[in-house]
């Protein structure tokens, strides 16, 4: 077996390392772990020396040279290396125009045989008066609410890798929100905090999940097959006015499901 090279960006330390389980000693239980195995030693320095998502984004571009990666091939390359996750979802939202109709999607892939299938779409939390802001917010409440109850439901422990689009979403769960509870929910000097009943709800759910998820920002409209596919529902979301956050029941058609409607 060649020798494989690992990239911790963000993690107890920093840097670059040959041994698997230093790796997972390093970001074990992290939320903002950062991090991704390499063919070799240049390979990961390279990548070391610029950041986590370029990284990421050069990856799902790799197949196919200076081609456009097919999207489902895009998303393995993509994920196969940089968190061993049993189940990543992906969450989304759409919102057209901007405030007005807007709608969440998640798409949700389990690991077996070290290969990430396609389970499950989920579509719904219709607003008339939305944002993406909101439909954003409200994409990643549902995958920490799906993940508790895959959890609750597991016979042995699972690991899951929530990744999304919006960098606001994720920076006001994982960075802004500890602040904000110290200041009594404002944003210092009594300024009012948008979406606060969503973010506190949401916070108040991600550190009693902390220890089992990573969670991970991807470009949008990348070619990632599971941003796309929860893109996809989130637009079909707001296009059905549906309010429910319900499962997709049609056929799991990865090529039928991407010539849809996107946001």
């Amino acid at each position: 077996m060649s020798k494989k090279f690992y990239v911790v960006w963000k993690g107890a330390k920093t840097g670059i390392f040959t041994s698997w389980p230093e790796v997972q000693k390093y970001t074990a239980g992290r939320s903002d772990a950062q991090f991704m195995g390499f063919e070799s030693k240049q390979a990961a320095e390279s990548a070391f020396a610029s950041t986590y998502t370029k990284a990421l984004m050069q990856r799902s571009l790799q197949n196919g040279g200076a081609k456009k990666a097919p999207a489902k091939k895009a998303m393995a390359k993509a994920t196969q290396d940089n968190v061993a996750a049993d189940i990543e979802i992906y969450c989304d939202g759409a919102c057209s125009p901007n405030p007005g109709k807007s709608g969440t999607g998640l798409a949700v892939y389990e690991r077996s045989n070290n290969t990430l299938s396609l389970t499950a779409l989920y579509y719904g939390l219709y607003q008339e008066m939305g944002t993406n802001n909101t439909a954003e917010l409200n994409g990643l409440l549902s995958a920490f609410k799906l993940t508790q109850h895959i959890l609750n439901n597991a016979s042995t422990p699972k690991k899951v890798m929530i990744l999304s689009d919006s960098k606001y979403s994720i920076d006001c769960i994982t960075k802004w929100a500890k602040g904000w509870q110290a200041k009594g929910w404002t944003r210092g000097k009594g300024e009012e905090i948008k979406n606060l009943e969503t973010i506190k709800t949401c916070y108040t759910l991600y550190q009693k999940l902390k220890s089992n998820i990573s969670i991970a920002h991807v470009k949008g409209h990348a070619d990632i097959e599971g941003n796309e596919l929860s893109d996809r529902m989130a637009v079909l979301a707001r296009k059905e006015k549906q309010v429910k956050l319900t499962p997709y029941t049609g056929e799991l058609n990865i090529k039928k499901i991407l010539a849809m409607e996107s946001g």
